[in-house]
């Protein structure tokens, strides 16, 4: 069975494992998500991940989720462009979430990045996802 929305799967059992107090997710791997969880794990939202490879060419990513004196450090994460509706916007427009104290991932045309990143490189592109 095919997936529509990749991402907005993986955050949703990111979101699912901190509200179970789990300390690692698995996901199907890809390279979008692992260029997330490059910028979660640079931003310190998570501690680490791994990728594991299978025998039938498959591979898997293993999340280790990141909490401060017992309370998840992710308090909010939200899909913001959706396959049906993408969301796109200029450097001048790029949001500031929670007054700067969350990060927007963009995808951007020189990859995939946190919004201060984007700000600082002077592009714009597609929102993926909120963090606070």
């Amino acid at each position: 069975m095919s997936m529509t929305d990749p991402l907005g799967d993986m955050l949703t059992r990111i979101r699912n494992a901190l509200g179970r107090r789990k300390q690692t997710v698995s996901t199907p791997s890809s390279r979008l998500r692992q260029r997330v969880l490059d910028v979660l794990k640079s931003e310190g939202y998570i501690r680490d991940y791994s990728v594991s490879d299978f025998e039938n060419g498959k591979s898997e990513i293993e999340i280790q989720l990141k909490y401060h004196e017992g309370a998840p450090v992710i308090r909010e994460i939200t899909r913001i462009s959706k396959p049906g509706r993408r969301v796109y916007v200029s450097m001048k427009t790029i949001p500031h979430v929670a007054n700067g104290l969350g990060i927007s991932i963009l995808s951007t045309p020189k990859g995939v990045m946190a919004d201060h990143e984007a700000r600082e490189q002077n592009v714009g592109g597609e929102i993926l996802c909120q963090i606070f």
